[in-house]
């Protein structure tokens, strides 16, 4: 299984954004991921920075984690200003960029921000258009494309990727599942629906299946009840696993029998660098 540390932009400076991926990277993460949003959710006084240009940051200063966002929403970019960005930041890490993209979790984000389209059907419609678009203008050859959204004629664009740029596309209704299944690396199934997964994993095609899990590691049992009184304070009680490195061991590797491959995991205490190395050695390590 890969885990992937799900670190959301915000409440955070620069250099504290650098030292947790530094240091799950030592810990033996895989890759880290952050968050794309206008305006931090249920938080908007907070300070956040932009999904994109943090990415190039912490691949500029990692050297093996796989960075990318959970994911970006698709309509915020034009795909053909999004296509040059994934491109640019595939050849700055060293191929180590996965382009996470959806049609868009919040609605009243995008009326607040006037986002346009912000009927969710026709978000899903443009998703499936940058998709392709995407692709198309990855090969380097001359583009012509007519769509609901996007008309382009003659569009070039170079380099192309170095290899094939992996996509995590993110969401369950029927028609986001056609486009998983389609154009898919990775599906990131919510958390919320994990009693699904069984009866949903043939829409996916053959996409690999990852999780966003909410996580409240117990160090030691004299820190449980502090621990758990954090994570009830963060994250509420739904979707969250409270446990300590035997019982999180337990934990995903039941998730891994069913067929999921790769966590992105959300520490209740913003990643503290001790959590993530208690984290590498008493779960990643054993798990593999």
């Amino acid at each position: 299984m890969q885990f992937h540390l799900y670190l959301p932009q915000m409440r955070m400076s620069p250099q504290h954004l650098v030292e947790r991926a530094q240091v799950a990277e030592t810990a033996g993460f895989d890759g880290i991921a952050g968050m794309d949003h206008l305006a931090p959710p249920l938080a908007a006084g907070q300070p956040m920075f932009g999904a994109t240009v943090t990415n190039t940051w912490l691949a500029a200063h990692t050297t093996r984690l796989t960075v990318g966002s959970l994911v970006l929403c698709d309509a915020f970019r034009h795909p053909a200003v999004l296509a040059q960005e994934v491109v640019t930041l595939d050849h700055l890490s060293g191929g180590r960029y996965e382009l996470g993209l959806g049609s868009g979790s919040l609605a009243s984000e995008l009326d607040t921000f006037g986002v346009e389209p912000a009927d969710g059907k026709r978000r899903v419609r443009r998703l499936q258009e940058t998709l392709e678009i995407l692709r198309a203008l990855w090969t380097g050859d001359a583009v012509d494309y007519d769509g609901e959204f996007f008309r382009l004629r003659g569009a070039r664009q170079a380099p192309a990727p170095l290899t094939r740029v992996p996509v995590v596309i993110g969401g369950a209704g029927p028609r986001t599942m056609e486009l998983v299944a389609a154009h898919a690396d990775w599906w990131n199934l919510h958390i919320a629906i994990l009693d699904k997964l069984d009866e949903m994993r043939p829409r996916a095609g053959a996409a690999r299946i990852s999780i966003e899990q909410m996580v409240a590691f117990v160090p030691s049992e004299d820190e449980r009840a502090r621990v758990t009184e954090l994570a009830t304070r963060r994250f509420g009680t739904m979707g969250v696993v409270v446990g300590n490195g035997q019982q999180l061991v337990d934990h995903f590797g039941a998730l891994a029998d069913r067929g999921v491959e790769r966590v992105y995991a959300w520490f209740c205490d913003f990643a503290h660098p001790a959590t993530l190395a208690g984290f590498g050695e008493q779960v990643i390590a054993p798990l593999r």
